[in-house]
């Protein structure tokens, strides 16, 4: 018998770093049951934190999954719980798991609010329509305050926070809540290890008041979601059910209108039950999210496939992991169908049958085996060959194509070497294995040094990669100071006529094109290729290789031998030889001419510049500021919270390393940092010819002339 998704929730909890997400999610397990012993993160001993590097760190890097169970209302519902990381060198992790959740838990800390990578993950979560609930936590914490959480949440986040309880006290004062729906009040005991370790009391009298504007502001924010409480509201507010906010407020929610906002002390094991209430409550089931839609892969027409198990089986594949004992996790959020251990799916992106070897339930870095998933769930899988993230696999009697998870392009590379012949293999091996699992992670080989260069999203993602290569694949590595991955831009268009002749005695070999090179057309990336041969000048069956030549020339640009992001080619005319003319002499004069027309087209250098938000104390405002400039950076914006002042900038990347130790030795080690990507820029000409001459490429600026 199929199991009744009504109750199921599929959510991950995300935040800012340090708000409190992994030691929420550790409350969460002890709470419903699965785990006996509570386990803390500044310990080293979170579940959820299973990696040696999370457990040092104190910082989560991978999302772990888990399911847990939780019963309200005499009903037993199923949580398929994600912790994803908060540190913005690991925004993948948070962007593929929330393409698959149906909701999600914002966490805040009730000291910082709402911090620069609460405003990153919020955004994500918006691109995928994921509703959400907030969670303000740390309300035991000196500078608690939940009610400017709330305001911070409006204006920041642009989002309707509607507060759902209220807290009882705050900082060393904090006891408990008070609900607003139901005007009840929870005193918590945080010593006591019951799984119920609150009792309910008496709403204080000094908060009546309090209690009664906020729950009216509350029946205010849902009332348009129920015509029927509308209308009680302005008549006889008092006879408004309890059932009837919360079905208003979960219909809101779901329409992603407001966001339920709770708050407590997870550390202190204050309001997680609360919290868990408040999922099963307002977050939505694997039905309310609906149908997702698909591409058919056979007549390319938008399909629907609904979450009930007798529909043709799709799923998403969001991660692949590796596991020591049981090899290649692909983990999987299944939309329609069933699909049973041993059987076989097609993968839409290599149009390959693969056998399901065996399907687990994941408890962070454990499986439980199961035989077979239904539409709603997410699990793992093993005995996939090719399987990416990102990838379909569905019936193969109904094959489809559901939309994949963008990444961003990783902006910071370092070269790498075995320390001895023997790492060399395991280089390889080790390497494949890391970036099959993460996808921001990227790895090429640079001709003409011969060395190998991995990339990832910040210094600190590739910490992490090199220490996971010693420790789990006991590969010694020397290492290269970090580099910048540039790119090149063409600025003016420039028409160019290549000729390849060669003569071998035999067959020779002859191609000639004639084409205009110029900058792509604006929001197009890579090449943008337009066949304007007239008469049959150059066969049909020679165009694709002229495209494909130029297609792999851009890997290599001019200047330095970066990426040239995107250009469009205009293949105008040409001839050829009925004898020595093919595909392959087509793409090499393809090549020939990116090399000698890129020149005359205005190369530029293009650097990664980050989005960089320093909090400071007033004091050292002025040193920070004029570090900034130094540093080539654009003031964006300066603001104060508190007696604290926050400053955001626009940085080159390039500028940037080293920068946290420099910041705390300017503030005296009170101010703090952090950083995202934001855009590619030009380089002024001045530092670019430093680069290129660095690169030891062939060509200078000075050559167009």
């Amino acid at each position: 018998m199929a199991r009744d998704l009504t109750y199921t929730r599929n959510i991950g909890i995300m935040a800012h770093i340090d708000a409190g997400k992994t030691t929420t999610s550790e409350r969460i397990l002890y709470y419903t049951g699965k785990t006996h012993k509570i386990g803390e993160v500044h310990d080293g001993a979170a579940t959820m934190d299973w990696m040696v590097q999370e457990q040092e760190r104190g910082i989560t890097i991978t999302s772990a999954a888990t399911t847990a169970f939780w019963r309200y209302a005499n009903q037993q519902y199923q949580i398929n719980l994600i912790d994803t990381p908060g540190h913005v060198d690991f925004t993948v992790e948070v962007e593929r798991s929330l393409r698959v959740l149906d909701g999600t838990v914002a966490t805040f800390c009730a000291v910082g609010r709402v911090q620069p990578q609460s405003e990153t993950v919020w955004r994500q979560a918006d691109k995928y329509h994921v509703p959400k609930i907030a969670y303000v936590n740390k309300m035991d914490r000196t500078g608690a305050d939940f009610l400017a959480v709330v305001e911070e949440i409006r204006e920041k986040l642009g989002a309707k926070s509607v507060p759902i309880c209220l807290p009882i006290g705050a900082e060393d004062k904090f006891e408990g809540i008070v609900d607003l729906i139901s005007k009840k009040a929870y005193v918590y005991d945080s010593a006591s290890k019951e799984l119920v370790n609150y009792k309910e009391v008496e709403v204080p009298a000094e908060m009546a008041s309090e209690v009664e504007e906020w729950r009216g502001n509350l029946i205010e924010s849902v009332a348009e979601y129920d015509d029927n409480i509308l209308e009680k509201f302005f008549d006889n507010p008092d006879s408004i059910t309890e059932e009837e906010i919360i079905a208003a407020l979960r219909k809101a929610t779901i329409d992603m209108a407001v966001v339920p906002t709770c708050c407590g002390s997870s550390f202190k094991n204050k309001g997680v039950q609360y919290l868990l209430d408040a999922v099963v409550r307002y977050l939505p089931s694997p039905l309310d999210k609906g149908s997702v839609k698909g591409t058919d892969l056979r007549t390319n027409a938008e399909v629907e496939r609904k979450p009930e198990a007798s529909q043709p089986f799709c799923a998403l594949v969001f991660k692949i992991a590796t596991d020591p004992f049981v090899g290649r996790l692909a983990f999987l959020r299944a939309y329609s169908g069933r699909l049973d251990a041993g059987s076989y799916v097609l993968n839409a992106r290599t149009g390959k049958k693969e056998r399901v070897a065996r399907l687990y339930q994941m408890h962070s870095n454990k499986q439980n085996p199961i035989d077979f998933v239904e539409a709603g769930d997410i699990c793992a899988a093993v005995g996939f060959k090719e399987l990416r993230t990102g990838d379909t696999i569905c019936d193969e009697n109904h094959p489809v194509v559901l939309e994949a998870i963008s990444f961003p392009d990783p902006v910071i590379g370092l070269a790498v070497e075995p320390k001895t012949q023997a790492d060399l293999d395991k280089l390889g091996i080790a390497l494949g294995k890391l970036s099959e699992e993460d996808p921001t992670f990227t790895v090429k080989s640079d001709t003409e040094t011969g060395q190998t260069v991995i990339s990832g999203m910040g210094e600190l993602h590739l910490d992490i990669i090199v220490d996971r290569l010693r420790r789990e694949f006991g590969v010694e590595i020397n290492q290269g100071a970090p580099q910048v991955n540039y790119k090149e831009a063409i600025t003016k268009s420039y028409q160019h006529r290549e000729v390849f002749k060669k003569q071998t005695g035999g067959r020779g070999k002859f191609a000639d094109i004639i084409v205009e090179i110029g900058p792509a057309d604006e929001g197009v990336t890579g090449l943008q290729f337009i066949d304007e041969v007239k008469g049959g000048n150059i066969p049909r069956e020679y165009i694709p290789a002229v495209e494909k030549g130029f297609k792999s020339a851009m890997a290599n640009g001019v200047l330095a031998g970066y990426e040239v992001t995107s250009m469009k080619v205009r293949l105008l005319d040409g001839s050829f030889h009925p004898v020595d003319s093919d595909q392959l002499s087509f793409e090499i004069c393809a090549r020939m001419a990116f090399r000698h027309a890129l020149p005359k087209c205005g190369p530029v250098l293009m650097e990664p510049i980050m989005s960089l938000e320093v909090v400071t104390p007033e004091d050292y405002m002025g040193d920070v500021v004029g570090d900034l400039n130094r540093r080539r950076g654009q003031i964006v914006n300066m603001d104060s919270k508190g007696n604290a002042r926050i400053v955001k900038a626009n940085v080159p990347l390039s500028e940037q390393f080293g920068y946290v130790t420099v910041l705390r030795t300017l503030s005296s080690g009170r101010a703090t940092s952090s950083m995202e990507f934001s855009h590619y820029a030009e380089v002024p000409a001045n530092i670019a010819q430093e680069v290129i001459s660095k690169s030891g490429h062939r060509h200078s600026l000075d050559d167009d002339e």
